[in-house]
């Protein structure tokens, strides 16, 4: 441990446990000796370990002893290091060893992150294409769990600081009924097979409920509400008319033909399932490909919705998705024509980036990054659904209108 600090042609310094150590309870092993030599060409510094003497030129703006960072100041004449500049020196040496930790505590949480995300998302890949293989109740049931999910963090973001500062969201009763009535809208899609009488009678119901409410009531609920209803609840039904109403077979896929008996045979290769199987694969394709070119080329901002977003980004997503779509027809045999399967991929994607940004502009507004923590990793179930929410309409109506009419 150094005893003094000699500088030539200025005081002697003397130094301390304290001065050299932020916890004079441990032993002062490789610790390093920052010194300032601000405004002075060239100096000698002799450092006194105990009585053996170490006298070392200066020429740089600061000399390191050993590696780890310890700091103390050699407080020279006024006119060549003042005050200010002292202790600019001292809060550098105690700040730069919590930097190092804290850095290395944001690899660490990054990591376990990362690996989070990759488990979860493994975990809901597989259930959702069990779903969607099951089809029937199955599909639906689960369906309706992830609407009801969702429509409780729309709700919760509606009602969080962000948004009510500038409006007055709807009472938290009318939000939990409109929940509900969000999840049994793809229950009575697959019993009844349309739901536009229902989903009107609710929408009446819940708003004679919001003008009957005591005090005094806002368009901004009766929006907000109204919104949620079409949004949470009415867009999501379009997925079991595509998976469960389209009962066709599709008679050309190869998969189909062995198809185990005793899981449907090839009667349970319907033009619904491969449309839903390509859909949410193109879907799928599009967000990574959009995500690892906007991290290799993205330069140009896409919206001000989302900054991170950008149109390199968006450009390598969209020929992710058209090749997806386009290689999965092939396979699936479905669609007949090339030029039908780059239309469902282009479909698909921007259904799927309308759907990401509409979601991403309700959270801007909240305040919030994620819409919910329900999922480690990858945020709520608004975060992981949002891409979805309208392309299941596009895709619907392409199979159903666009195909049969114009025959591409």
């Amino acid at each position: 441990m150094a005893s003094f600090v000699e500088i030539d042609r200025y005081n002697l310094i003397p130094l301390s446990v304290s001065s050299l150590c932020g916890c004079p309870c441990r032993p002062l092993y490789n610790k390093t000796l920052t010194l300032s030599t601000r405004g002075v060409p060239k100096l000698k510094l002799k450092l006194v370990f105990d009585g053996s003497e170490l006298v070392v030129p200066v020429r740089s703006a600061r000399i390191y002893i050993n590696r780890r960072v310890i700091t103390a100041v050699a407080r020279a004449e006024p006119e060549s290091l003042d005050e200010s500049n002292a202790k600019e020196e001292v809060d550098k040496g105690h700040i730069l060893p919590t930097v190092k930790a804290d850095a290395l505590s944001q690899q660490q949480h990054k990591s376990g992150q990362l690996r989070k995300r990759i488990v979860f998302g493994l975990g809901i890949g597989i259930s959702v294409g069990g779903a969607v293989l099951a089809g029937g109740w199955v599909f639906t049931v689960a369906l309706a769990a992830a609407v009801f999910l969702g429509a409780r963090e729309y709700f919760e973001l509606v009602r969080s600081r962000g948004i009510a500062a500038g409006m007055t969201p709807p009472p938290r009763y009318v939000s939990r009924v409109c929940s509900v009535i969000c999840a049994l809208m793809p229950i009575l899609t697959l019993y009844f097979g349309n739901i536009d009488i229902s989903v009107t009678s609710a929408a009446f119901v819940v708003a004679m409920s919001l003008l009957l409410q005591r005090g005094n009531p806002r368009f901004a609920q009766l929006s907000s509400t109204m919104f949620g209803l079409f949004y949470c609840g009415y867009l999501p039904c379009f997925w079991v008319k595509l998976r469960c109403g389209l009962a066709a077979p599709a008679l050309n896929t190869r998969l189909g033909a062995g198809w185990p008996f005793l899981l449907g045979g090839q009667a349970h290769w319907t033009v619904g399932l491969v449309a839903t199987l390509i859909s949410i694969s193109s879907i799928i394709a599009a967000d990574t490909y959009a995500f690892l070119g906007g991290k290799a080329i993205g330069r140009t901002p896409l919206t001000n919705i989302s900054p991170k977003k950008t149109w390199e980004g968006a450009i390598v997503g969209l020929g992710g998705c058209i090749a997806t779509s386009v290689v999965l027809s092939k396979i699936f045999s479905w669609p007949a024509s090339w030029l039908s399967a780059i239309a469902f991929g282009f479909l698909n994607f921007f259904g799927s980036v309308f759907g990401d940004l509409t979601e991403s502009m309700i959270k801007r507004d909240a305040g919030v990054k994620d819409s919910g923590s329900l999922i480690p990793g990858h945020g709520g179930i608004l975060d992981r659904v949002d891409s979805y929410i309208f392309t299941g309409a596009l895709a619907y109506s392409f199979v159903k209108i666009l195909l049969p009419l114009y025959g591409i």
